[in-house]
């Protein structure tokens, strides 16, 4: 199932079962539209009790943004730039 996603930089894939470390989740990778990247994942269903805040969250991974330097990380002042779960890396 392919589920929608407000935005015109990024695209979701099909869903699927993924086992994590804080359990199983179903998510859908987040692709870049300009290059086809994964660039971070969806959480659509978490199927732990203590895991469900993180449906409809996304998790996308700096160094998939950035690069592997940080080269093309690039702060908007207005913008909130947050870090991903640590277990989930």
């Amino acid at each position: 199932m392919k589920t929608s996603f407000p935005s015109v930089n990024v695209s979701l894939g099909e869903t699927e079962e993924r086992p994590m470390m804080t359990g199983l989740h179903t998510v859908a990778d987040i692709f870049c539209v300009g290059c086809g990247s994964i660039v971070g994942w969806k959480y659509e269903i978490a199927h732990e009790k203590d895991q469900k805040y993180r449906e409809g969250k996304s998790v996308l991974e700096r160094y998939k943004v950035s690069g592997p330097d940080g080269s093309n990380y690039r702060i908007n002042n207005g913008a909130h730039v947050g870090g991903s779960d640590a277990d989930d890396l």
